[in-house]
This record gives C-alpha cells, structure tokens and sequence, in this order.
C-alpha cells in the first residue's frame, strides 16, 4: 500500500513542477491566454494557437492531476478505516502484533443470529471459528470476552462529566483510598482492565492499595496466569500495596464485600465491582466529600458499558431507589437539587447501587453490610436504610464516573428471584416495621407460613437498638416520599371465581381489557383491593408517580370490563369502585353490575350469583 501511494505522489509531483515551470506567463489569473499578437479579435496568429494548444494540454494535466489526487485521498480513507475498525485489526491487550485481519472468503456465515451478542455486535469480519469462540465467552460470562481479549488494557474513555467537573479543584490532603474489587469467575482480560485502570487514574498519593477478593472462581486463568501479572503489577508500583484475599467456598456479593473491608487498612475504602474501568478524577470528588462529612456514604454516577460491543454510554446524574420487592433503579434526584442549576453538584440518594465509597471506620461502626443475606440483592437497600435511619446520609456524585458493564445474564445465578425474595424479607423484618407486610404483597406472599427462611436476625436488630436509629416512617417521610405506603390495602393476591376456577388476568396488553384465564398467581393475576373499592389488577406499581390499572365498568353495551388508569378513572367516577365480600359476589357499585366469568369469557352482567375469592386477607372486609 506504502509503495502505491510513494508512486502516484511522485508521479503528482512532477506532472505539476512541469506544469507551474512553462505555464505561469501564459495564462491570466482569470483563466484566459494572453495573446501576443497586436491583430484585432479572432484572429489568431500560430503562436496564439501554440499556446492555446499547450493550454488544453495543461487542462488535460490538470484533470489528470485531480482524478490521482482523488485516488490518493480515498487511499488515505480506507487506511484510516482499516485502522479504526475495532475488532479484526485490533490489537490484543498490549502486545505488538497486528490483529488478523479477515481476507475475501474467510467470512462464515452467520452462526448465531438469534444470540444477543450477535444481534447487537453483528460481528460480520468473523470467521466460522471465531464466532463460536465468541458465542462460548458470551454465554459463560454475560458479555463480550472475545472483543474484550482484543482491547488495550489502558483504552481511553471518553470523558462523560458535565463541562463544569472540569473547572473545580480538590484539597490537596484528602484521605488515601483502598479499593476492593470483588470477582467471581470474570474473564482475565477485564480484570485486568479494571487493575490498571484504577492505578494509571488514581493519584499514587492517594491510592494506598488494591484488595481483589476471589469468592470461589473456578477459571484456570484466574490462577496462575493472574499471579503473574499481579506480581508484574507489584514490581512496577512498588508503593502500592497488593492483597488477595480468597474463599474456600462461594459466601456470596456480600460476605465477600464485608471480607474486602476487613482487609483494607486505608482511611477510605471503594467498594467495586471487577468489571469496571474509572475515569480520570474519579476518586477526588468522593474523597472530597467524606473528608467534608466521614458519616456520608458516596457513590460515583456509572456510565454503562454495553455488553456486546464494550462501547461506552452516558448516564445522567440520579440518585438510586428501590421499590417495595426491593429492586433497585434509578430515580430523579429530590426538586431542591434542580432548582441549583448545576448538574454538577452532588445529590441525595435514598439508597445506593452496590458499589460504594464510605470513610472505613465510619462503616466499621454502622455494622458495615448483613452478613446474613444470601448471594446477590437487596444488601444495598439495606444499607441505605441504616445510614439514613441511624445519623448518616448517601450522595450521588456527578464529577465521579465509573464506567460499568451490565451484563446481559448473571452467570452465577440465573434466577436472582430466589435469593432476592428472601434477603428482602430480611430487611423488611429487621429495619420496616409496621411496612415491613409490603414487602410480602410485592412479591406476592402470605404474612405467614411462607416458606422462605431468612435467617437469624437477632443482631441486626440488636445494632439497629444501640446506634438509636430512626423508625421507619420517618424514612419515608423525610428521605424517601415518593415510595407509595400502600395503607389502605385490604387483600392481595390472586382474584380467583370460584365456580369457573379460573382468575382475573390483566390480559396480553396490560392496562387494556382483563381477561378470565387458568390460575398461574404470577405478575399479570396479581391483585390488590383497596379500602376506597378500587380492584388494582396486574400489579401495583411501588411509588406515587407510577400509573396503576383499575378494573372498571363503565356501563357499555358489550358487557366487557375495562382496565384504566386509577387516578383518572376515580377522577371521572367512571365505574371504578366494587363491593366485595371474600367468597361471595363481586358488584360494581356504580353500576350495580356483577363480574362473573361464562363460557370462559370475563363480562360485567346482571348478578347470577358467582362467588369471588382473593388470596391474601390482611384486614377483614
């Protein structure tokens, strides 16, 4: 390619030294031929059409000229996009070797077209092989290994803050930091990717160690190959000290998170996830603020990694919540923090997302995490709760920004439902108190007798006692207003006629027409009957703001009941209320109608008698 572009420059070159050498007295700025002759116009002596011969020559030279410059330029573009394309002819981590670049016929079909990966990544410069390569990491690990393999180790980011994170500064006599990186079987090439990100972006002067905590992986590389490049690690920042700590068996996100920060002996400690990258400046801000306030609990503001080609996406600044089942999300910050008109402050969070920054003997005295919960979810919003209730509080911080894979699918746990449905019932026994049944009508269980053993909580409620913590509804009301009490609920569950044995069901679009259909109990059949007569059918949404779907009947001719947005329809008293007494009728009170089910059809009818049944009683009705 080098020697094609040295000729046609060459060849460029001297087509225009010949050109610029005859021509330049010849021809006038406008393009026209000065002519030699005295003669009157039109007529042209032999010498004005010798010119004017050389002149169409040159034209001719000058065509010839752009069309190989034409040439040479489109050489330069396709050089430029082979050298951007980032996955045949990427190199591998940090090594010298080019990466292979697929050649006419070496492309295999597609293999996998249904595969996330695929769908997402394309993967098109794949070869047959490579692809089942990539489809085998895809599926172990929950994101794209095989492209991962093929990045430096010290990639760029792009820098996601808000123009004015750029202008602030920091003390210079902040607290030094101790990071834990927890990791359960993660590919090889992203941890490393977190290690050096973490040490070429945080100051030498602040970072005081690297605490990686393996919970029982089981990958050969995570072995001795990761020895060796930690020791690579350790002789060449010779200050920084390195700990492993590894378990026996797997304990679990959260034990593993307690072992991290008993290991760590830096005044500040950041607990992360291993398959991060953080930006530049990522840990002044979080360290600025704990030495303003050691009882605050700090979180960066994540931009997300996208699973399948590893590209970087931003998110906006917003505080971490949580609903009643205690899945976590993110929300707006609280109103006060717009009217300051700068994204760059940090804001109040109810909850935090699981990674954390916290000043380590401040966490040490609140009880650090629940060693009791199981494997994955709702230890976060735990902590949340106990900051807040017990004198401490949680920031967002904008000028932050880690960068964070979301995998597609956890490999370790593919039904996290099992484990999160009891850790929240843990939390709600220890920290929710007469709230505490929200939690049970989220996931859709009885009060009682449901089976599910959350284990010994005697000692979190004993440190909720000695560190004086707040009740409950003041969480509610001070920190977290917008979570939805749900007070006036009279029965949950499953709305079940007992004649037709079949249940109400919100039917294939949700918030349209209900539908009768074989009793399953799952998201789609809950219900939830209210002090006021209103019938929530298919779940009821955790906060105020949410829209939930009354069952109505407003009087049409057709005989089907509707499903409408219960602030509106109690607005417009249109058919929303119900009189309903457990094992017997089911009446609309505005229109004396009664819900029964014939021929396996859901209608709204004169009365026939049909009984109606809902699962869960919480108050006699």
């Amino acid at each position: 390619m080098k020697v094609v572009w040295i000729k046609r420059f060459l060849l460029i070159l001297a087509g225009i030294c010949s050109i610029y050498y005859i021509v330049p007295s010849f021809i006038n700025r406008d393009g026209t031929i000065e002519s030699f002759g005295h003669g009157s116009p039109g007529m042209v002596s032999d010498s004005e059409q010798s010119v004017k011969d050389l002149f169409n020559l040159v034209k001719k030279l000058h065509q010839k000229q752009e069309a190989m410059q034409k040439l040479l330029e489109e050489d330069l573009d396709r050089q430029r996009k082979i050298e951007e394309k980032p996955i045949a002819v990427v190199k591998k981590e940090d090594e010298e070797k080019p990466g292979k670049i697929e050649q006419p016929g070496n492309k295999g079909n597609k293999l996998f077209p249904k595969s996330p990966l695929f769908q997402n990544w394309g993967g098109e410069n794949l070869s047959e092989d490579e692809q089942k390569e990539a489809q085998a990491f895809f599926e172990k690990y929950g994101y794209n290994v095989f492209l991962s393999d093929r990045l430096p180790l010290n990639r760029p980011l792009p820098d996601t803050r808000d123009p004015r994170c750029l202008n602030k500064t920091y003390p210079k006599d902040l607290p030094s930091i101790g990071v834990v990186l927890i990791y359960l079987d993660e590919a090889l090439s992203i941890l490393k990717r977190a290690i050096r990100s973490i040490i070429d972006r945080t100051p030498k002067s602040l970072l005081k160690e690297i605490i990686l905590v393996d919970d029982h992986s089981t990958n050969d590389d995570l072995k001795q190959d990761f020895d060796m490049y930690i020791k690579t690690i350790e002789d060449q920042n010779p200050g920084l000290l390195m700990t492993r700590v590894s378990h026996s068996e797997q304990l679990g996100l959260t034990t593993a998170r307690i072992s991290g920060w008993k290991a760590a002996t830096a005044d500040v400690v950041a607990i992360l996830d291993a398959h991060i990258e953080v930006h530049d400046l990522w840990a002044e801000p979080l360290l600025t603020q704990i030495k303003g306030d050691r009882k605050l609990i700090v979180s960066p503001v994540f931009d997300r990694v996208n699973y399948y080609d590893l590209e970087i996406v931003t998110y906006l600044p917003a505080s971490h919540a949580f609903d009643w089942a205690l899945w976590c999300m993110y929300e707006r910050f609280r109103p006060e923090w717009y009217k300051l008109n700068d994204p760059s402050l940090p804001g109040k969070s109810p909850s935090i997302m699981g990674i954390l920054v916290a000043d380590r003997t401040y966490l040490g005295e609140i009880g650090v995490l629940d060693g009791g919960m199981k494997v994955y979810g709702g230890e976060n919003v735990e902590l949340g709760i106990r900051v807040w209730t017990c004198g401490g509080s949680i920031e967002v911080v904008p000028c932050s920004k880690i960068a964070h894979i979301e995998r597609n699918h956890k490999p370790y746990m593919p039904d996290l439902s099992i484990t999160m449905k009891r850790n929240a019932l843990r939390v709600a026994e220890v920290w929710m108190d007469e709230y505490k049944h929200n939690v049970n009508l989220a996931w859709n269980l009885p009060f009682k007798d449901h089976g599910i053993d959350f284990g010994d909580v005697s000692e979190r409620k004993e440190l909720r006692k000695r560190l004086n913590c707040k009740p409950f509804k003041w969480y509610l009301d001070n920190v977290y207003p917008l979570l939805d009490s749900w007070d006036d609920i009279l029965a949950y569950g499953g709305l079940k006629n007992l004649d037709a044995n079949m249940c109400v069901d919100q039917g294939p679009v949700p918030g349209h027409t209900p539908i009768a259909y074989p009793c399953h109990y799952s998201m789609s059949q809950h219900t939830y009957f209210q002090e006021t007569g209103e019938l929530y059918i298919g779940g009821i949404k955790s906060h105020k703001y949410n829209v939930n779907h009354c069952l109505t009947d407003d009087g049409n001719e057709d005989n089907e009941p509707g499903l409408n947005n219960c602030h509106k329809s109690l607005q417009k008293i249109n058919g929303i209320d119900w009189d309903f007494t457990q094992g017997k009728e089911l009446k609309n009170k505005q229109t004396g109608r009664c819900l029964e089910i014939i021929m396996s059809k859901l209608l709204v009818q004169e009365c026939t008698g049909q009984r109606w049944e809902i699962q869960n009683v919480i108050k006699p009705f």
